[in-house]
């Protein structure tokens, strides 16, 4: 399981549309800071910002050789918040079975015994 700071600190750095982007430049490469920041209309500072998010959460890794930065992607952490995610899937698995019916496309399943807690 793991721990809830953690997983705070990804899903808070997840929730910037800025910041996702930024680890989608750093997929399968690493990159200057400069490099980084150059499809971006805000300051290098601002994406200096984003990317210390990222850091603090995990999902970067930033090498400095003098004054030379570059960044790097660590998935692992996204890899906690999928587990956590995943658990909850079969919640909307169960509306897709249902479309899926309804369009025809797949037989009836049996339902499912529902368990409750006394």
């Amino acid at each position: 399981m793991p721990d809830d700071a953690a997983l705070n600190q990804v899903f808070a750095a997840l929730s910037d549309p800025v910041r996702r982007k930024l680890l989608s430049r750093l997929d399968g490469q690493a990159l200057l800071v400069k490099e980084l920041a150059a499809p971006f209309d805000i300051s290098l500072q601002a994406v200096s910002k984003h990317i210390q998010v990222l850091v603090k959460a995990g999902l970067v890794r930033q090498e400095r050789t003098g004054r030379v930065s570059h960044c790097r992607l660590d998935a692992g952490p996204m890899h906690e918040a999928a587990v956590w995610v995943n658990r909850y899937s079969k919640y909307w698995q169960d509306q897709f079975d249902t479309l899926a019916l309804w369009l025809g496309e797949a037989p009836p399943k049996p339902k499912r015994k529902s368990r409750r807690k006394s």
